[in-house]
Formats: C-alpha cells, structure tokens, sequence
C-alpha cells in the first residue's frame, strides 16, 4: 500500500503538473507579432496539453486524498519532484523544435528554472517564441513554482513547501496574501522597467524579456552580446536598478512600499552591500587601469559597477564583449562576488550575503572571546530589517556547514572542468557562475560541449536554486522509505 504522505504528494504534484503545461502555452501569445513562427506552435501546444491531461487525471485518481499536513522531508520530496517535472517537461519543446537533444534542451531549461542565465542557444538565429519560453521559465524560476500556486490557494495548501523552496519571507501573516503581494511587487517592477528600457531606445520585446531576465537574476539575453550589444549607458543605469532590486530581501521591498527607509538602512545586507561595493569597485577599478584593460578612470568606473553588480546579484549580464579578456585580478573578484550572491529571502543566488554575515560575526566573537574573561557573558546580536535579533551559536554553526558544504561542491564542479581540460581560473569562474546561478560564462558551457560538462553544470544549478539540503533531504527520505518497505 502506498504510503499516505506520496498519495499526498501525488495531489499536490496534479496541481503543479496542471500548471506547468499552462506554463508551456504562455509563449503562444507572443504569435501574433510574429506571425510567421506559426510552425513552432506544436512545440508547446503538444507538451502544453500533455501536461495539463496528465495532471487532471493524477488530480481524479487522488481526489479522496485527506490533506493533511506533510511530515519532516516530504515537503522537500514535493518540492524537488516540481522542479524536475517542470524542467523535464519543458525540454519537449526545444527538443521539438529539432535543434536539441535531451542534454542540451535539460541544461537551457535548468538554466531558465533556476534563473541562472547559461545557455546553449544561439540567439541570434532563435525565433522569438522559444526566446520568450526561456524568459517565462526565468519569471517562473525567479519567484518560485510553489508561490506562483500558493498566491492561488490558501494556507493549508502551502503547507511548508514554501520554506522547502527556500522562502522564508511572509510579507503578510497569510501565505496566500504574502505571495500575491510579492508577484504584484514582482510583476510591477517588470511593466517599469520595461517602460524605462523603451523609453531608452531598446524594441519592445528586447525590452519585455531584459526586464524580465533582469528582475529575476536570470541574465538570458536576446542578443549574442548581452547588455554589452546595445551600447548604452541608459540600458546599463536601467539593468543596474533592476538587478539591484531582483537581489533584494522582500521584506525590504515592503519596508519601500511603506515608506520606512529606515528599516533599509538598519539592515545588515544593505551595509554589507555597499562596504563590498566600496572595497571591490575600487580593487577592479585599479586593476583595469593597471592592465590597459580601460583607457580612462571613466570607462573602468562603468565596466566596474555593472560588473560588480551583475555578479553580486547573481545575474551574469556583461557589459563587455568577452569576460574571458577581463584581467585575472578582475575575474578572481567575480568570481568570489559570485559565490557570495544577493540577499537572503531574494531571487539572488549564491551562498546569501545573510549566511556570510553570520558566519563573519561568529569569527568576530571566538577572536574576541580569546582575550575576554571566561566570566564574561557574551551575547551575539544582529540587525534585520530594522530590528535586532539574538543570533545564536546554532545558527552560526549551521550557516558555517552550509558554505563548507558549497564551498566542497563548487570545487568538486571546478575540479571535473579541469579534468576535461581547462586551465584552473576559467574552471573556477564557469563552476561558480553555475551553482551560484549566475550566467555569466567564459565559453566551457556551450552548445557542443560534452554531456560531462553540461550534466556537471546542471548539478550545480539545480542545487544552487534549490540552496542544497531541500535536494538532500528529498534523496534522503526516499532512500529510508525505501529501505523501511523492502524490511516489511
């Protein structure tokens, strides 16, 4: 007999199998402008209608399912289980199309889902439609499969699968609400900066699918380019905002809808933020005038700012024409911005500025407890959104596993680069854009590179997404459910 908590999970998975063949659909609507791609409409109606089939009837077989609420790790089971239908199902249209196979079509579709920006795609020759799936897979990625169906139930559906997926950000003692406000925040940011970039000169669906890939920390670009493509300082203010504000914490979203700026500033990702902002910018600054990379302060200070603030975010926009020239010192400041990513609570990847902080604070004290009096009572405090909070020697100790645990797996991915044959920086900087889910990429993650690389890649992007334990935790509980039935 099937264990009640997979009957549960077999329900819940109709619902989200039903909208994910929706999800298939949304780029018919950009037909009509582009009527000649008319041709490509199987490849999404036939995945798109599969979809939707297959979920109503799981949805019929279980629909005497009692909910109740999951126990330890099944919300993760749900969760990664989600991620992989919607990724899986989402390969048939470009595997439709005739140009990708499973690999390719999986690492593009990972890539979109995860909001990570890598890509097999030649843009240039890619036809508007499958252009705008991956930018719907980025919006979808970027707030999240389970809120995008939380803001349309109520509590008792969202269940815990929300944290699974790595919210903790309620903006609204309701879960419904909260998730409805943020896609409102969310959707709201997109139509602005999609005036903004018009307004700059850039076509309107050049426009639509940059503010799209730029809130969500996604980086698909439209152009072989990138931002670099357009040559405009205006484009490059507009992504600059926008990417700030796709790796800031919600809940300071909600403080700016309120107008408390102060909650803002007495927050320790914002400090965090600008004392990188001031050591690094001037670090790269200095290093491309040293190098002859840029021939005035003006054009470094330009390349320095996007740069910083495209890896930070974790949205691997470039604003140069090949980040593989940038200078070596350049690179290892990406690199390790890359890794350290946006705000917790965000669509920003990275290890979070919010775990590195604690983990800081925690060397700060143990130095500080070395020369202090064993009588001394030293309590650890720090300040979120306004407010100061105990931080306890449990949560520095557990944010301090997870970057070990990062850290052992982005150079696990660097040293299987090196295997294949790259040099150790260009392996560093391809692995950290992956499981950082950056995008931005040196040239090892592309359309005819090997099944090894892509698969690694894929790795990588599936756990930074997911932050790691919510995937560990669903392998685990199958593997004791598992064992727990071949004993009976």
């Amino acid at each position: 007999m099937m264990n009640r908590y997979y009957r549960i999970i077999l329900y819940y998975l109709s619902i989200f199998v039903i909208m994910i063949g929706v999800i298939q659909l949304f780029p018919l609507l950009v037909i009509p402008f582009y009527p000649e791609e008319i041709r490509y409409a199987y490849c999404f109606v036939v995945p798109g209608i599969m979809a939707i089939f297959i979920g109503y009837l799981l949805r019929f077989f279980f629909r005497n399912t009692e909910i109740v609420k999951l126990e330890k790790n099944y919300d993760s089971v749900l969760v990664v289980m989600v991620w992989l239908l919607a990724i899986t199902i989402s390969t048939i249209p470009w595997m439709l199309k005739g140009d990708y196979n499973f690999t390719q079509a999986a690492f593009e579709m990972t890539s979109g889902y995860s909001t990570t920006g890598l890509s097999v795609v030649d843009v240039g020759n890619t036809p508007h439609v499958f252009l705008m799936f991956r930018s719907i897979t980025l919006f979808v990625g970027g707030v999240g499969l389970v809120l995008i169906i939380t803001s349309a139930f109520s509590d008792r559906y969202g269940l815990n699968l929300y944290n699974a997926e790595g919210h903790n950000d309620r903006l609204m003692p309701n879960l419904a609400k909260s998730a409805r406000l943020i896609l409102s925040i969310y959707s709201c940011y997109i139509l602005l900066g999609t005036i903004a970039y018009v307004a700059s000169g850039m076509k309107v669906f050049d426009a639509v699918n940059t503010s799209i890939a730029a809130l969500s920390t996604g980086g698909f670009s439209v152009l072989d380019d990138s931002i670099y493509g357009y040559h405009s300082l205006a484009v490059e203010i507009i992504t600059i905002v926008l990417m700030m504000l796709g790796q800031t914490n919600f809940l300071l979203h909600l403080s700016m809808l309120k107008k408390n700026f102060g909650n803002i500033w007495n927050h320790c990702e914002t400090r965090f933020f600008l004392f990188l902002a001031m050591v690094f910018i001037s670090l790269m600054v200095r290093n491309l005038l040293i190098c002859g990379y840029a021939s005035s302060l003006g054009e470094s200070l330009r390349i320095s700012v996007f740069q910083f603030v495209s890896c930070l975010t974790t949205t691997g926009f470039t604003s140069v024409k090949d980040p593989a020239f940038l200078p070596s010192g350049f690179v290892t400041i990406m690199i390790l911005m890359m890794l350290i990513g946006g705000d917790l609570e965000s669509t920003g990847g990275g290890i979070k500025q919010y775990r590195v902080i604690v983990v800081l604070k925690g060397i700060g004290h143990m130095i500080k407890d070395t020369v202090r009096s064993s009588r001394t009572v030293n309590t650890k405090f720090i300040t979120r959104v306004g407010r100061k909070y105990q931080l306890p020697d449990s949560e520095i100790q557990q944010m301090s596993s997870y970057i070990l645990f990062y850290l052992i797996l982005f150079f696990t991915g660097s040293l299987i680069f090196t295997l294949s044959g790259y040099n150790l920086q260009d392996a560093m900087f391809e692995y950290s854009s992956a499981i950082s889910t950056v995008g931005l990429s040196v040239g090892i993650t592309n359309y005819n590179a090997s099944g090894i690389i892509l698969w690694t890649a894929i790795v990588g992007m599936f756990l930074g997404r997911l932050e790691i334990m919510v995937v560990f935790q669903a392998v685990l509980r199958v593997i004791k459910d598992v064992r727990h039935r071949e004993n009976l």
